[in-house]
């Protein structure tokens, strides 16, 4: 049996498709997969709780973070501005307040 991809809007296991269009029955979201998966020219990039980031989001930190070669820490419930999305270990681009540029992991912070 063919199993079809949850639902991108409310993650519902009940899609169905409608020609070359897959829709979700609780949502009524309708979406393409084959235009979907031609779309991978910005990296996709995912906070603590899977929620997907883009550029000038804004997040916070989730824990404490030792800044490197400084004896400073960044303190859990920073906010971040205007974030910025790149490629690397350090996915996110960001200036914070008292700090300073600086390059973030996307695993210690969350949308919002």
């Amino acid at each position: 049996m063919n199993e079809l991809p949850i639902c991108p809007k409310c993650n519902s296991p009940y899609t169905y498709e409608d020609g070359n269009m897959l829709v979700c029955p609780e949502c009524s979201h309708e979406w393409n997969p084959a235009a979907e998966s031609e779309e991978t020219d910005e990296p996709k990039v995912k906070d603590a709780n899977g929620n997907l980031l883009a550029d000038g989001d804004s997040v916070t930190v989730i824990k404490d973070l030792k800044v490197k070669g400084s004896s400073s820490v960044l303190k859990i419930g920073t906010k971040v501005k205007n974030i910025r999305l790149v490629e690397g270990d350090h996915n996110i681009d960001c200036k914070i307040d008292g700090f300073g540029p600086m390059k973030l992991k996307s695993e210690f912070v969350k949308k919002g």
